[in-house]
């Protein structure tokens, strides 16, 4: 039987093996470095407000707590009895019977049949006790070798089915990562922006006490601070749902710094994304191309099966058994062995309509295999036109922040010169914060469509979660990354 090799979600998977199956081993294995060091950066993070919590480590923290994830382990663990069942079929079936019997029996021989010292020639009454000892050893059955096939197929299934799940798991943690951390930077943005338009309305406030300013001025002024404020608590709540929904993956609540980025310019994209054709040309390794292709392999396996009803088989039978009666006659001691030869002839066209149904089921699993493969394409597509968009659009945003804050600065001293009002200004400062919260939440979108673009090649691995953790620290010089 040629096995398919077990497939693991990647280097991610590879590094928290330990934690993905620790319920099952039998034996220690050896814990990879790494994941020690990302599992124990987790709970260190956690007291340190300024340290970004570990992405790895939240993924091995969802691990061993998702309740999908240890369902989908023991369906594999209990997949994988199929192998040793199905080859139980070829070795050899041994049985033991025996028995008592009690026979009170009235007939020619117990009553008619008078030997000259007035006994009959057999027992009425009779106490027996029997036993026997079988072996039956296929010695050719085509289809219990293809179901061997049948049962290694499965278990290459449910490995791969796992995998995905695994996937799965980490896109979510890593979603949920991102949008916890781009919150809590947009509730800094807004609270700096809230303390800036405090300052401007108590000037506004000040300036109308005096009589050098207007009504029109400060009640501006309040709006938009109302505004800041509304802002600022949609973004906590936003923040909150986002830690809620890392708790219920993880099983921790993280902490996230809530404070303005740095110098937002000093976020650094990697280098060319590739050409679309070199990304296409990896859809095949897709998890969700490869699970689909694996199931056609149960499909084709199972018409294996089905075809093997076409084919007779031949057994070798062994037994031994011994009989034990108070009537001599029927005591007995016998040893057999035989071979015997079962050839179908006719089932009434069951085995012609399995086939068939075989073969549709092989045609709708390539069907589903090619179905796979399109979505992992448009998804690879969709993904790299929005890391391109994504790149020129942050571009185009670093020079609006520059030029923003020249408008801004310009505004505040036209204001102080009396060329222009105070709408002027707070025009000006609303269009600064709005474009930083749009490159922040830029930036969140492209981690995460380039942690779905190797998702959808089935290349995500550990050091992808390690550079996007580095990619939105770098918005902020004063958090660092959880090592």
């Amino acid at each position: 039987m040629t096995r398919t090799p077990r497939f693991t979600l990647s280097a991610l998977t590879i590094a928290v093996a330990l934690f993905s199956h620790a319920a099952f081993s039998q034996n220690d294995v050896p814990v990879d470095q790494q994941s020690l060091n990302e599992f124990e950066a987790l709970t260190d993070a956690a007291g340190e407000p300024g340290t970004l919590p570990s992405l790895p480590g939240l993924f091995v923290r969802a691990l061993e707590h998702d309740s999908d994830l240890s369902r989908q382990r023991f369906e594999l663990e209990a997949t994988r009895e199929e192998i040793p069942m199905a080859r139980s079929r070829l070795l050899p079936q041994v049985t033991a019977t025996g028995g008592y019997l009690w026979q009170d029996s009235t007939n020619i021989q117990t009553v008619e049949e008078i030997d000259q010292f007035g006994n009959t020639q057999r027992p009425g009454e009779i106490d027996e006790t029997y036993w026997q000892i079988q072996l039956q050893q296929p010695l050719f059955s085509l289809e219990r070798w293809r179901s061997v096939d049948v049962a290694g197929a499965q278990v290459s299934a449910a490995e791969l089915q796992l995998a995905v799940i695994e996937q799965e798991l980490a896109m979510q943690v890593s979603e949920a990562y991102i949008k916890a951390y781009l919150a809590a930077q947009r509730s800094g943005l807004l609270e700096a922006q809230q303390e800036s338009l405090d300052l401007q309305v108590r000037q506004a406030s000040r300036a109308f006490d005096l009589g050098v300013g207007n009504r029109v001025d400060l009640l501006e002024a309040q709006s938009r601070y109302d505004q800041a404020v509304s802002d600022a608590v949609e973004a906590e709540n936003e923040l909150d749902n986002a830690l809620s929904e890392l708790e219920r993956l993880t099983g921790v609540m993280p902490t996230f710094k809530s404070g303005s980025p740095g110098e937002l310019s000093s976020v650094t994209l990697d280098d060319e994304i590739g050409e679309v054709e070199h990304w296409l040309a990896r859809t095949g390794q897709s998890l969700s191309v490869l699970l689909a292709t694996e199931q056609q392999k149960i499909a084709q396996a199972d018409t294996g099966v089905r075809r093997a009803g076409y084919y007779p088989e031949l057994n070798l039978n062994l037994s031994y058994s011994d009989r034990s009666s108070d009537d001599i006659l029927r005591e007995s001691e016998d040893y057999r062995a035989g071979v015997e030869l079962s050839v179908p002839i006719y089932r009434g066209g069951y085995t012609n309509a399995s086939v068939r149904q075989g073969e549709k089921r092989i045609e709708a699993g390539q069907a589903t295999v090619d179905n796979e493969r399109n979505l992992a394409m448009q998804e690879v597509r969709r993904r790299i036109r929005a890391l391109n968009g994504g790149q020129r659009r942050l571009e185009a945003l670093n020079q609006a922040i520059a030029s923003g804050q020249l408008f801004l600065e310009a505004a505040e001293r036209g204001e102080q010169l009396g060329l222009r009002d105070l709408v002027d200004v707070l025009d000006a400062r609303a269009s600064f914060y709005d474009q930083r919260i749009q490159y922040v939440d830029t930036v969140g979108n492209y981690a995460l469509d380039m942690l779905a673009l190797h998702s959808a090649v089935g290349s995500l691995a550990s050091e992808d979660l390690d550079r996007i953790m580095a990619l939105l620290a770098s918005m902020s010089t004063s958090v660092q990354v959880a090592r």
